[in-house]
Order: structure tokens, then C-alpha cells, then sequence
């Protein structure tokens, strides 16, 4: 029973937890970006997308935030609990902890601000139009808009679970004393990214996220430089 009698017990049920909701929630995010949307883009996918909108991926859509929801709980549940126990903000541990968990946030933001409201016009209109309605006239600048968030989502997902795992492995990373610094060129880093995909859509700047192997060398590239700029600056 020391599983939930004890500290190091409830803190690895909260961990197990944080695993499970984040699975679930990024597993969807690949399947969205990586599966769904390359084949909605063939001639077959062109013909089953209606159907799959209004059956398959409102029900995709309630794990995939619902994860996002619980991944994001649970993962700042274990921060506090960190901190509580003494970890300071200046600890290596807690730095690159934090670099995942702000990356993550971005993630959870996306879902729930920008992703999901505009899926939620983009299944309305669907299900209007197969009832011999008209579409919603901005269902289809939104749906860009929820694509840009996503493929911005799925970029974030790199680096994001490469300072997660190095917290407890990669010792030498921000041992140093400057995190003020760090934290200024990172943060502006994460937030570019970020307004670059709420910006608009169809920008010459966003030709990376058009692509799934441009997302992923476009979150190959920023694990990169964050590491870097960690090691060199902290």
C-alpha cells in the first residue's frame, strides 16, 4: 500500500498519470498531423474528409483535449510539488523542466484557444452542408488557422519532450548562474514561434509548417538551439 501511503508513492501515481494524459494527447496530435490531414489531401481522403469531420474527429477531438487538459494538471502539480520540496527555480533540474513545461503550455493554450474553437466551426459547417445547408463562410480560414496551431503543436512536441527527459539525464545542462539570460533568449524564441503561427495564414514564413518533415526538422532545429543556447549561455 505505499503507493498511496507514502510521498514517493503519490508522486509516481501523478507521474503515471502525467505519462497517460500525455500520450493519449500527443498520440492524437501525430495521428492529426502525421495520418489525418496527408490523407485528407488524396482524392480518397477528398471524398471520405465530410464524413470523417463529422463522425471521426469530433470524438478524436474530446481525447485529444481532454488529454491536452490532464497532461497540462498534472505536469504543473509536479513542478509545485518540487518546489515545495526545495528544487529552486535556479536548479538545473527545475530549468529544463520548466523549458518543457512552458513549451507545453503553449501546446495546451493552442488546443483549447485556438484549435478547438475553430474545429468546432469547422464540424458545424460539415454537418450543414451534408444536411443541404451552406457552408459557414469562415469554417475554412479557421480550419487553417486550428492547422497552423497544430503543426505549430507538433513542432513544440520535440524540443518540448527532449527537456522533459533531460531533466533527470543530461546533468550537465544549466549548471551555471545564468538563467536570467537563458530565460530571455529562449522565451523569445518559444513566443516567435508562436506568433508566427497565429499570424495569419498561407505567410512565406510559415512554409515550414506546409510540410510534415519541415514540422519536424522546424522542432529538430529548435531542440538544437535551445540546447545550445543552455549550454553555451548557462
Amino acid at each position: 500500500m505505499d503507493i498511496i501511503t507514502t510521498t514517493e508513492g503519490l508522486q509516481f501515481l501523478l507521474r503515471w498519470f502525467h505519462f497517460l494524459a500525455g500520450i493519449t494527447w500527443i498520440g492524437i496530435l501525430y495521428y492529426f498531423n502525421f495520418v489525418q490531414t496527408p490523407f485528407f489531401g488524396t482524392e480518397l481522403g477528398g471524398t471520405a474528409r465530410s464524413a470523417m469531420v463529422r463522425g471521426l474527429v469530433p470524438n478524436a477531438l474530446w481525447w485529444f483535449r481532454w488529454g491536452a487538459m490532464f497532461t497540462f494538471l498534472t505536469g504543473w502539480t509536479i513542478v509545485l510539488w518540487k518546489l515545495h520540496q526545495g528544487i529552486g527555480l535556479g536548479d538545473a533540474y527545475m530549468t529544463k523542466i520548466l523549458t518543457g513545461g512552458i513549451l507545453g503550455t503553449f501546446m495546451w493554450a493552442n488546443v483549447w484557444f485556438v484549435i478547438w474553437p475553430a474545429q468546432q466551426v469547422v464540424i458545424k459547417s460539415a454537418e450543414q452542408v451534408a444536411g443541404g445547408g451552406s457552408a459557414i463562410p469562415e469554417a475554412a480560414a479557421r480550419g487553417a488557422k486550428a492547422g497552423n496551431a497544430s503543426r505549430t503543436n507538433t513542432l513544440f512536441s520535440i524540443p518540448m519532450l527532449f527537456f522533459m527527459g533531460s531533466a533527470s539525464h543530461l546533468n550537465s545542462l544549466h549548471n551555471g548562474t545564468n538563467d536570467v539570460v537563458y530565460w530571455v533568449i529562449a522565451l523569445a524564441l518559444i513566443v516567435a514561434f508562436e506568433v508566427n503561427a497565429l499570424m495569419g495564414t498561407g505567410q512565406a514564413r510559415q512554409k515550414y509548417l506546409t510540410t510534415v518533415s519541415g514540422t519536424i526538422h522546424g522542432g529538430l532545429g529548435l531542440a538544437l538551439l535551445l540546447y545550445v543556447i543552455g549550454a553555451v549561455v548557462n
